[in-house]
């Protein structure tokens, strides 16, 4: 059996503070090599490395192996102990990055092959065994990414050259015969019948288990927070369901991040993740987990995610359940509407963590918000929640009061860590800014969800919208930073 990984490191910029191998605050090229040796020290068991929005090091295993060799001789076996896992556009989408797919493909073999000839004849697993292709929507997208690699990268070593000779024959047997692929699903109408692309894809596939990643970030951005943790409960109850229909074993992967409005999950803070997904196999743990806590803080609670086992998802009425989601989604994105020029503002002076290049996808990646006109579009999820806490409105309130009293009732009862979530959150708004932007309604819901308002970091807000009011910006990226330390996460 294959190493199935429970705990997926990834390249996502939620941090505050930045590691020693950043340069100038940013993480970049060799410094993300680095990064993929210091987590797998730790105990994490797979690094994502993502060709999706930034330059990707095709080079990566043989710079693992040969720059870190006495750490993947003695210490983790790449392959068997930890894997890279590759993300990669989807070309349906992605359409300026599609050849970057094709481009990431072709270097599968070539990482087996560096692999093979550090390891020998013990090489046991290939480094990388599995693709995430993001936004999917169909289980066809997944066939022809699966298609692709064993027709045209593998299938090659049979195409003759000159006479009999093969490619085979000149440049070698292609390994690994064929890899695993991963949808990640991060939209209402999919996450919801997540189980229907899971389930056609397996109708063709040879598989003995199926890995489904479902996002956490851009549903909250699209939906807001409750709806995206709505959202994720009726995919996972019908995964359950279908894994009990197939006989096929399935194993979730929920991508969350540190700050509650992304699914909150921090090194102090593991067991909210249990309790919330308890059919999740893998979690994510992204730049925040990792760089903003003390290190032994950030061993314990990879090892905590290590050792935990899943349980069966809960079952959800739907169709309560997507009745909330409706109303409060609709409250958010018109709220988000109307602070779209101030996200805008901030969101440029937000410090940047990673390299990337400008992000295609969903209305949460540069598209136009929903209704819109196409005259309004947003930051990634990590600069919109970045923008709207530096500003002292914290995200998770949008869309809040558009559900009454059965409705929480509701959201509490399937979403049991609404009110942790809620209270930390809330540590951080600035009550003034709150009544003028969102109204006295949204203030109340402030008040009585709250816990102590962090002072300083209320101060850091005003400050911030003094520099706004007044277009004197030239310290707000400095105030965004230190609040953003405070609280432990970017965004």
């Amino acid at each position: 059996m294959p190493l199935i990984p429970k705990c997926m490191s990834t390249q996502h910029p939620d941090n505050a503070f930045a590691p020693s191998y950043a340069t100038n605050g940013v993480l970049k090229g060799e410094g993300e090599i680095a990064e993929a040796v210091d987590i797998f020290s730790l105990g994490s068991d797979e690094q994502m490395w993502d060709s999706e929005g930034k330059e990707a090091d095709n080079q990566v295993v043989q710079k693992l192996l040969t720059n870190h060799s006495s750490f993947f001789h003695e210490e983790r076996t790449l392959g068997t102990d930890c894997v890279l896992t590759l993300r990669v556009p989807n070309p349906r989408i992605e359409l300026e990055m599609r050849k970057s797919t094709v481009e990431a493909l072709q270097g599968i073999p070539k990482a087996w092959d560096m692999a093979r000839e550090f390891y020998g004849e013990g090489l046991q697993e290939p480094p990388i065994q599995e693709v995430i292709l993001p936004f999917t929507t169909s289980a066809e997208e997944l066939s022809a990414l699966d298609i692709y690699y064993r027709k045209f990268v593998v299938g090659q070593e049979s195409q003759q050259l000159i006479g009999e000779r093969t490619v085979k024959d000149w440049i070698g047997e292609f390994f690994p015969k064929r890899i695993r692929i991963i949808p990640l699903i991060e939209d209402l109408e999919h996450i919801t019948r997540s189980d229907d692309i899971v389930r056609t894809f397996l109708q063709d596939a040879e598989a003995d288990y199926q890995r489904v990643f479902l996002a956490r970030s851009d549903p909250a951005l699209n939906y807001g927070a409750v709806a995206a943790e709505l959202m994720l409960k009726i995919g996972l109850w019908r995964l359950d369901r279908l894994q009990a229909e197939l006989g096929v074993p399935l194993y979730p992967i929920i991508g969350v991040g540190a700050v509650p409005f992304r699914g909150h999950l921090s090194p102090t803070n593991v067991e909210r993740a249990f309790r919330e997904y308890p059919s999740a196999h893998t979690f994510t743990i992204q730049s925040s987990f990792k760089f903003d806590h003390d290190r032994e803080l950030v061993r314990d609670g990879i090892a905590k995610i290590v050792a935990h086992n899943r349980s069966e998802a809960p079952p959800i009425d739907e169709e309560r359940a997507l009745a909330i989601i409706s109303k409060v989604s609709a409250l958010y994105q018109s709220q988000v509407r109307s602070l779209a020029h101030i996200i805008g503002d901030v969101s440029t002076k937000v410090p940047k963590r990673r390299e990337r290049k400008l992000h295609v996808g969903l209305f949460g990646y540069g598209r136009s918000l929903e209704g819109s006109g196409g005259d309004v579009t947003l930051p990634r999820a990590i600069g919109f929640a970045a923008s709207m806490y530096s500003v002292g409105v914290p995200p998770e309130l949008l869309g809040l009061a558009a559900l009454d009293a059965d409705d929480m009732a509701f959201v509490r009862e399937v979403y049991p860590s609404f009110d942790e979530d809620m209270a930390v959150a809330l540590r951080y708004v600035n009550e003034r800014r709150v009544r003028e932007l969102l109204g006295d309604e949204h203030a109340k819901i402030a008040i009585d969800l709250g816990q102590d308002i962090d002072r300083v970091h209320e101060g850091l807000t005003s400050a911030i919208w003094a520099g706004l009011d007044q277009n004197t910006t030239g310290n707000v990226p400095h105030y965004i930073e230190e609040a953003a330390q405070i609280r432990r996460f970017l965004g």
